[in-house]
């Protein structure tokens, strides 16, 4: 009975319940520069986020910190986010480019994606969208339906990113309309709705029929509509703050990037890269026009959209040679920008009232 007991015991010993293997789903950080709002700049990295969640399911879990002010506080909240177990980590902003290296130096085995910067590390791509594809579109937009020929533009600061998203604009709109000019305000803030809303009246109060800005929430559109003038939505449609105002949205959408960055980790296909996509790629596009704007200005921009995602358009192509707005030439005939020069672009097109600072 005891051998057949201690028999037993030992057989025991060696056969263990079968439980099924668990993996531990993905944890992803996201640092936002601004709060998330209704519309704008964040919200579409939010939107990003969302997307991954509900394409991924129970595969990743997601977290964000919002309204994390550039330099120090970016890099502490990056690394608190690296520490806290989450091995992938998207940063989109540009003044997030320096604290997410310098954390990234620190955890190896995280990936780290730069959104908007441009330097890169074997653990941290960039990735970034050709916005001045659609500002080029909303710039033809602007010169069909101004009446002044003056358009205003309310910017952050003045980085090739937004300096792109300028010249395109006043070369969309001079392309349709020769005597248009651009007033430029800089801000030297990203999100400012104060400030915002103060320089798009002192634009409007500068002439300026149609509004365009490059800072991260909606007040200028709210100006324009108080003050029944046009405006360019910026990031994503802003007709519930400006239903009458909005003439166009310039979107860019990072659903289909963020997911794929995130899958990639998860198959252990995660590598480095750069990626600059625009109207091609699905990163960007023009729409959402507001009620007021007529049919053939809408056909005609969605048609010229067409033909930059079919590449028989581009925004920094000369016709005939494009000067600066000092009298420079900045491209010559039948140049085309290379991806080089629009990435390192400090100059302002002829028809624009600013000085690059």
């Amino acid at each position: 009975m005891y051998k057949n007991l201690a028999a037993t015991l030992v057989a025991a010993c060696f056969i263990s319940p079968v439980f099924p293997q668990t993996t531990e789903p993905l944890k992803i950080g996201f640092v936002y520069v601004t709060p998330v709002t209704e519309a704008g700049w964040t919200k579409q990295h939010d939107d990003g986020r969302k997307a991954v969640e509900s394409n991924l399911g129970s595969k990743v879990t997601t977290h964000y910190v919002a309204d994390v002010a550039e330099g120090s506080d970016a890099e502490r909240v990056i690394r608190d986010l690296a520490q806290q177990g989450h091995k992938l980590i998207f940063t989109p902003s540009f003044g997030f480019m320096e604290p997410t290296l310098k954390v990234a130096q620190d955890f190896p085995a995280v990936k780290f994606e730069s959104i908007t910067g441009y330097k890169q590390a074997s653990n941290v791509a960039t990735a970034n969208a050709r916005y001045y594809e659609g500002r080029y579109l909303a710039g033809i937009a602007a010169g069909r339906v101004s009446k002044s020929h003056v358009a205003g533009y309310v910017a952050g600061f003045p980085i090739p990113e937004v300096l792109q998203g300028i010249n395109a604009f006043a070369l969309g709109m001079r392309s349709v309309d020769p005597k248009a000019q651009v007033k430029v305000i800089w801000l030297n803030a990203w999100f400012d709705p104060a400030k915002e809303r103060d320089a798009a009246f002192a634009l409007i109060n500068q002439n300026a029929d149609v509004l365009a800005f490059h800072t991260g929430s909606p007040a200028v559109m709210a100006a324009a509509q108080e003050r029944g003038k046009w405006a360019v939505a910026y990031h994503s449609d802003m007709r519930k703050v400006a239903p009458d105002a909005q003439l166009i949205a310039v979107s860019h959408h990072w659903d289909k990037y963020y997911t794929e960055r995130a899958q990639a980790v998860l198959d252990g296909t995660w590598k480095s890269s750069s990626r600059w996509g625009g109207v091609a790629q699905g990163m960007v596009s023009v729409g959402h026009f507001g009620p007021k704007v007529p049919k053939p200005v809408q056909t005609e921009v969605l048609a010229r959209q067409k033909a930059i995602a079919a590449g028989k358009l581009h925004p920094f192509h000369a016709k005939r040679a494009i000067l600066d707005n000092e009298g420079h030439e900045v491209i010559a005939t039948g140049k085309t920008l290379t991806d080089a020069q629009i990435l390192g672009m400090n100059w302002l097109v002829e028809g624009v009232q600013a000085k690059v600072k």
